[in-house]
């Protein structure tokens, strides 16, 4: 059975990014990330997508979206309901990785959020969607400091 993993960095007001970039540019954190989605299929949007440097290594790629994209590597749907139906079909994680559209299609199906919480606030035009914290056990998985600006790890696991 498919787990599905909602994974994003977020500010104080649930800031994700602005102009199709990210707010935060925290190494441990993109480590973070990077430890947790390898060797996982991870899904996004097409602004996600174009956003990244390259395909990221060792992850399948998934994109939602009526884009044309010509990379035999990644894998495109153009309608949520064949995504759901072929996650479906899985036995395995899935880590959903932005952007903010694609987190509110993923939310009230995902079985974790894993975010990173960042103790600061700053100018974005993309939030991550509210959710009620009550529906979800939370454990705390580690803290940094970087940069000066303060952080933790959460996973918020549905009840």
């Amino acid at each position: 059975m498919v787990s599905i993993k909602i994974i994003a960095a977020i500010g104080k007001n649930n800031e994700l990014g602005i102009n199709n970039e990210l707010i935060w540019h925290l190494k441990e954190d993109l480590k973070f990330f990077k430890e947790e989605t390898t060797g996982h299929k991870i899904v996004m949007g097409y602004n996600t997508f174009l956003s990244l440097p390259k395909l990221l290594p060792e992850r399948t790629h998934i994109v939602l979206t009526h884009h044309e994209i010509d990379n035999k590597e990644v894998m495109v749907f153009s309608n949520f309901e064949e995504l759901l139906n072929y996650l479906k079909t899985l036995d395995e994680e899935v880590y959903v990785i932005g952007g903010s559209s694609i987190y509110k299609l993923f939310l009230n199906i995902a079985n974790e959020l894993i975010l990173t919480e960042i103790d600061s606030e700053a100018l974005a035009d993309a939030y991550f969607p509210i959710f009620n914290k009550e529906e979800y056990d939370k454990e705390l998985i580690d803290e940094h400091i970087e940069n000066d600006i303060s952080y933790k790890h959460v996973r918020y696991r549905r009840k």
